[in-house]
């Protein structure tokens, strides 16, 4: 696949990058490469290849879920503005 020198300033304009004249025949070179090897991955079949959610079964490792610092609930709430039943209370911003 091959795309023209029309298509790169369009979509230069779209994205508003400044292109030079001299950066345009590579770039057009660099593009049509780009699109070849999309065309490769497209023409491999993948018809019988299932999903993988990653590529290498790894594992993650989890820590313990242990309690390590100590309540200090009454403290906190101790100082905060306002609060009722144990939750804090905000002023309202949506009406």
């Amino acid at each position: 696949m091959t795309i023209s020198r029309e298509d790169i300033e369009k979509v230069a304009v779209l994205a508003r990058i400044r292109l030079d004249e001299e950066q345009i025949p590579a770039l057009e070179d660099d593009l049509g490469n780009i699109l070849s090897l999309v065309d490769q991955l497209r023409a491999a079949d993948t018809d019988n290849v299932e999903p993988l959610s990653h590529p290498l079964d790894a594992v993650q490792r989890l820590r313990a879920d242990e309690v390590t610092e100590t309540n200090q609930r009454e403290a906190f709430q101790a100082i905060a503005p306002a609060t009722e039943d144990g939750l804090y209370l905000v002023p309202r911003v949506i009406e």
